[in-house]
């Protein structure tokens, strides 16, 4: 069978483009991604309020959109799977696009992969990046080490405004590193910065390498790009705000980049040099780079792909009825899973089922730690955290496939800061094992299914 349509990743310019073309009937098949591309959702799953998208008034959280326009394309009858495109080939029609678990052909392809947040390769940064060091403030902010602490963000734009307003909420004052002698934010966030008593804009400064103990970071080096004198700043976390590269690197050899590495469009279009493949949102524009800017071109692209695949006689429609209520793959399910928590009493201990398979809170992980001889795996994560939300279902599914054999835990570091301490968490999500009472593996940030599958498989 060839698709009608596949859409590369997801953020507001794919999920657009899915709503519009299943709208037209044509069932696109959409890749989400998780590891080349950052995580299903973009960038908005690591933004908290989003203020200036048209129809919330009072914002509404980055992550929630996602959610919001995923179960808005899922419901008029787009196929959407969480896996990471590894191969195209643009050469031949139909297409041909490759996953880990799949091939693929298609006559249209619309490539939606957004970019991903820049590191600035310090000296020292391989060593404490994660212990200290993070390109995302909204999901790591709230990690124990960073609570109470003197912290530093770098960056001058919307983002590094807004992240360094984000971490006031945790850490005791925050350093603000801007490169020039002004913020390049808009102006709305730029007094809300220079008014904030917990925030202090260093400016004309940037940071040249950070230290530590070999364990976390505890201080970085800083540079005057005017003196060039150098200084130390004793700080607990360095956060990046410095923009973003495009994730085009699939892509090469295949499509016109530009020299910054972005995927070139004709003029007034989202068309490429490729006819029937067309680039919407952040991954063909280095200019705007807004959500309703890249919702808006996945607009165009799913409007000229069902234009071109109309004029070449390769649609083919799929009527449906839309009546399904659809789950959001992103934000977790509406309904929790069965969770095992309750009390037996008024004063009496929650009561932790051992024959149970999921559980919540630092209770039920002390309790199954000391009594249970199964795997016990726990979710750490973080209420704001847009990775961890983009995790929950994948996690759902794995541990399905281990009901009865596995405990899984899931830990709030906010409510249960003291465990996530314990447990030496600098960020989120991070998944831990402990099998009788030892910790036997770890991992960070969001895998594949099969790097969790194998893990619980090794020590079953």
């Amino acid at each position: 069978m060839v698709e009608n349509i596949v859409i590369i990743g997801s953020g507001p310019a794919g999920y657009t483009a899915a709503i519009y073309a299943a709208r037209a009937n044509l069932k696109p098949l959409m890749f989400l991604g998780f590891q080349s591309g950052g995580i299903p959702g973009g960038q908005l799953m690591t933004t908290t309020e989003v203020e200036n998208f048209p129809g919330f008034p009072e914002g509404i959280h980055g992550p929630q959109l996602m959610a919001n326009m995923n179960a808005q394309a899922i419901r008029w009858g787009a196929e959407v799977v969480t896996e990471d495109v590894i191969n195209v080939d643009f050469q031949q029609q139909p297409f041909v696009i490759r996953s880990d678990h799949r091939v693929v052909y298609a006559h249209a392809v619309i490539i939606a992969t957004g970019a991903t947040a820049k590191r600035m390769g310090l000296p020292g940064e391989e060593t404490y990046w994660n212990r200290g060091m993070s390109a995302c403030a909204i999901c790591d902010g709230a990690a124990p080490i960073f609570r109470g602490a003197e912290l530093a963000i770098v960056g001058g734009g919307d983002t590094a405004a807004e992240e360094a307003i984000f971490l006031t909420k945790y850490a005791r004052h925050i350093h603000m590193l801007v490169r020039r002698g002004e913020l390049r934010a808009s102006k709305a966030m730029q007094e809300r910065v220079l008014k904030n008593p917990k925030i202090t804009v260093h400016w004309h400064t940037v940071p040249i390498a950070v230290t530590g103990d070999g364990n976390l970071l505890n201080g970085i080096q800083i540079q005057n790009t005017l003196t060039h004198q150098h200084s130390g700043m004793a700080v607990q976390g360095l956060f990046y705000a410095i923009g973003h590269t495009p994730n085009t690197s699939l892509f090469q050899g295949q499509l016109h980049l530009d020299e910054m590495g972005y995927i070139r469009t004709q003029s007034h279009s989202v068309a490429t040099n490729v006819p029937g493949v067309f680039a919407a949102g952040d991954v063909q524009d280095h200019e705007y780079r807004q959500a309703i800017t890249a919702a808006g071109t996945g607009c165009m692209a799913a409007l000229l792909a069902e234009r071109w695949l109309s004029e070449h006689g390769l649609i083919q429609e799929f009527p449906t009825d839309n009546s399904g209520t659809p789950i959001p793959e992103i934000l977790p399910e509406n309904k929790e899973p069965p969770t095992v928590h309750g009390s037996s009493g008024l004063n009496s201990e929650p009561v932790v089922d051992l024959t149970a398979t999921r559980h919540h809170g630092g209770y039920a992980l002390r309790k199954l730690y000391h009594d249970s001889d199964r795997l016990i795996m726990v979710k750490y994560s973080s209420p704001t955290c847009g990775p961890c939300h983009a995790l929950k279902p994948i996690l759902n599914r794995v541990v399905d496939e281990f009901e009865k054999q596995i405990h899984y835990v899931e830990i709030d570091i906010e409510v249960d800061g003291e465990i996530a301490e314990a447990a030496g968490i600098v960020g989120t999500p991070t998944i831990q094992f402990f099998k009788h009472k030892d910790r036997v593996a770890e991992l960070k940030g969001v895998k594949q299914k099969s790097h969790y599958r194998d893990i619980i498989q090794q020590y079953l």
